[in-house]
């Protein structure tokens, strides 16, 4: 008798176990369904959990790398504007330029000249000074404050550093953020240090009767003006080649993120086909067990031992 009962209590207790786990199943494949996320903590499969992590931590990498390259896009794009009104400055420069050395003209033809050649000269000041959407000069190099600063005399100078700092997009990639003022308003004309600012505030000075042949100033002034298209026109051709490497490099994360993506549905996304597929059969075989149970529960000792 003895036997019997304790038989029947290791079944009892057999089958409760078993039907509990059946039932912790089907909830666990039925939040599965739910959320979408096969693992609901690291110890489901810690293999897996580690997986995950490491593919959340290049996500937010590339997360961060990706609001780099947009800013870095953003700034090239801004300096570039600035670089193209600067081009089209010097050119309507270089037309006065031109104007006041071919053409016989009046001490009120060269003032109205120098008038206007002032006015481009502030407009190529406050170009030189021009700042990105968040404020930050954009061609100060790696310094905070303004690129050139212009002294009681009208002497202009460049107030910034001769670099512009990298900045890193994706593993071993890193871009110059744009370029220093230096390498866009400041060159050598004829072995000696001169820039835009001081060509055209020179023509300008000389129309106005600071030098004593104007016409033979302008002459001189049209190299210099040369020179300044040449330096913006090579800033027009850095600042587009980064550009386009900042495209590329957007392209690059962009396909990245979908294979990270795809590497984090495949470690952690529930196949759903799969979890209903096995959903089904655990219901299935909770049913047999329940059905089973209610069976052997309803046998007394007597109809066991008949």
């Amino acid at each position: 008798m003895t036997s019997v009962t304790n038989s029947t209590g290791s079944f009892f207790n057999r089958s409760l176990a078993q039907m509990a786990d059946l039932r912790a199943g089907i909830e666990r494949t039925r939040s599965q369904i739910a959320t979408g996320r096969r693992l609901e903590r690291g110890s489901d499969d810690p293999a897996a959990a580690a997986q995950l992590r490491s593919v959340a931590r290049r996500e937010t990498l590339i997360g961060v790398e990706s609001d780099n390259a947009a800013r870095l896009g953003q700034d090239l794009g801004a300096a570039a504007n600035e670089v193209q009104a600067v081009t089209a400055v010097l050119q309507r420069a270089r037309e006065l330029a031109v104007q006041a050395a071919s053409a016989p003209l009046g001490a009120d033809g060269r003032r109205a000249i120098a008038f206007e050649l002032e006015q481009l000269g502030q407009e190529l000041f406050a170009r030189a000074n021009a700042t990105t959407a968040t404020g930050e000069p954009l061609f100060a190099g790696l310094a905070s404050g303004q690129a050139f600063t212009r002294d009681a005399l009208g002497n202009v100078t460049y107030a910034g550093t001769p670099t512009s700092g990298a900045v890193p997009l994706a593993p071993g990639t890193a871009i110059e953020r744009g370029l220093p003022g230096n390498e866009v308003f400041q060159f050598d004309l004829n072995g000696t240090p001169s820039s835009a600012f001081a060509v055209l505030g020179g023509l300008a000075a000389a129309l106005q009767g600071g030098a004593p042949d104007p016409v033979a100033a302008a002459n001189a002034a049209i190299e210099g003006i040369d020179t300044a298209l040449d330096t913006a026109s090579r800033a027009t051709t850095i600042l587009g080649t980064r550009m386009s490497w900042v495209d590329q490099v957007q392209q690059q994360q962009g396909e990245r993120r979908v294979a990270l993506a795809e590497r984090r549905s495949r470690v952690g996304d529930t196949d759903i086909a799969d979890a209903i597929a096995r959903l089904q059969q655990t219901m299935t075989a909770l049913e047999a067990s329940q059905a089973a149970f209610a069976r052997v529960s309803s046998l007394t000792l007597f109809n066991a031992l008949r």
